[in-house]
C-alpha cells in the first residue's frame, strides 16, 4: 500500500466516523421530539433528504458500480437505517398537514432511488453505470446538504438558534470535509463535488452558531415578557375603571 492509498484510507474511515456522529446527532432532537409529543418548528425535510442521499451514495458505493468506495456504502448504509427511523418519528408526531408533505416527499424520494437502481441495473454497465449512478448521488447529496438553508433562514430571521442542534452542523462540516478530501485523493468527483459544498455549508452554519448562541431562546423569553406586562397593564386598567367610575358619580352628586 503507498502512502496516497494509506492517506485514502485514513480519510474514508475518519469520514466514517464522523459521518456515525451526523447521523446519531440529531438523537437529542428527536428525544425531546418524543417528549413533547410534537415536531415544534423543527423542519422534517432534511432527514428525508438525508435518507435519499445515504440510499443513492450507498449503492454508488457497491463494486459493481464504483470500486474502491465500499467504505461509502457501509456509513451510507448505516445512515439509511438510522434516518428511516428519524423519519418515521418524525411522521408520527409531526401535525396533520405537515405529516402530509412528508409523506408526499417520502413517496418522490423512494420512487427516485428505485428509478436510479432500475435504470443502472438493467439499462447501463460499467462506466456507464458509474457515470449515471455518480450524478445522481451527487445531485441529491447538494440537495441534502442544502435542505439545513430553511433552518439558517430562519436563524437569521429570529436570531435564535433554538432550532440548529449545534452538533449537528458541527458533524455536518467534518464529515463534510472528510469525505470531500477523500474524494480529492481518490480522484472522485462524485464524492469531491457534493462533500465539498456540503463542508462550505458546515462551515456557514457554525458560523451563525457563534454569533447567535447567545440569544438561543431569548426570543420566547421576550414574549412571554410582553404578554406578561400586557397582562398587569389590563389588570392595572380594570382596577383603575371603578375608581373613575365613582369619582364621576360623586362629581354628578
Amino acid at each position: 500500500m503507498t502512502k496516497g492509498d494509506a492517506l485514502h484510507l485514513a480519510f474514508g474511515v475518519f469520514g466514517n466516523a464522523t459521518g456515525l456522529f451526523l447521523f446519531l446527532s440529531p438523537a437529542i432532537t428527536f428525544k425531546r421530539i418524543v417528549n413533547k409529543r410534537s415536531t415544534e418548528q423543527f423542519s422534517g425535510i432534511p432527514y428525508v433528504m438525508t435518507l435519499l442521499n445515504c440510499l443513492l451514495s450507498c449503492w454508488y458505493g457497491l463494486p459493481f458500480v464504483s470500486p474502491n468506495n465500499l467504505l461509502v456504502s457501509t456509513i451510507n448504509g448505516t445512515g439509511a437505517a438510522i434516518e428511516s427511523v428519524y423519519v418515521l418519528i418524525f411522521l408520527i408526531f409531526a401535525p396533520k398537514k405537515e405529516k402530509g408533505k412528508m409523506l408526499g416527499l417520502l413517496s418522490l424520494v423512494l420512487a427516485v432511488f428505485a428509478t436510479v437502481v432500475f435504470v443502472s441495473l438493467f439499462a447501463l454497465h460499467g462506466n456507464g453505470r458509474k457515470l449515471f449512478c455518480g450524478i445522481a448521488a451527487t445531485v441529491f447529496s447538494i440537495i441534502m446538504y442544502g435542505s439545513p438553508l430553511t433552518i439558517i433562514r430562519l436563524v437569521i430571521k429570529t436570531k435564535s438558534v433554538e432550532f440548529m442542534p449545534f452538533f449537528l452542523s458541527l458533524f455536518v462540516f467534518l464529515c463534510g470535509t472528510s469525505w470531500f478530501v477523500f474524494g480529492l485523493l481518490g480522484k472522485d468527483p462524485f464524492v469531491a463535488i457534493p462533500n465539498g459544498f456540503g463542508s462550505g455549508l458546515g462551515a456557514v452554519q457554525l458560523i451563525l452558531y457563534a454569533i447567535y448562541r447567545d440569544n438561543k431562546g431569548q426570543n420566547k423569553k421576550a414574549t412571554a415578557d410582553e404578554s406578561l406586562e400586557m397582562e398587569k397593564t389590563n389588570s392595572k386598567l380594570h382596577q383603575e375603571k371603578p375608581s373613575n367610575s365613582l369619582q364621576s358619580q360623586d362629581e354628578q352628586v
